[in-house]
């Protein structure tokens, strides 16, 4: 896939940090956000545990077998019992320490 992102699709790709794989794509119509997003689907209570006020949680929503899975919002219109995979907004994990003594 290429290197950008498409209005509707995504960029399935690694994250250039922590070689993560990740989903980025822009996430809504208006003020769209640019969103990089863990592939990893969350369980419920991994939600809960995941989300911050400055990391999301996203539906990933697929029409078919060969379609782009597309990220939405889970906000309160959202329902409460979607069948999709929910996936957290990436984090890096903390880097390993290093000293050079």
């Amino acid at each position: 896939m290429s290197g950008r992102a498409s209005r509707k699709g995504g960029d399935d790709s690694r994250c250039p940090s922590c070689s993560a794989p990740v989903l980025r794509q822009l996430v809504g119509n208006r003020a769209a956000l640019n969103v990089t997003a863990d592939l990893q689907p969350l369980t419920r209570d991994q939600q809960a545990t995941a989300s911050t006020p400055n990391r999301l949680i996203w539906c990933l929503k697929t029409a078919g077998p060969h379609s782009t899975p597309r990220l939405c919002w889970t906000g309160r219109s959202h329902p409460a019992d979607c069948a999709h995979p929910h996936v957290a907004e990436h984090q890096c994990p903390p880097a390993e320490p290093t000293t050079l003594f």
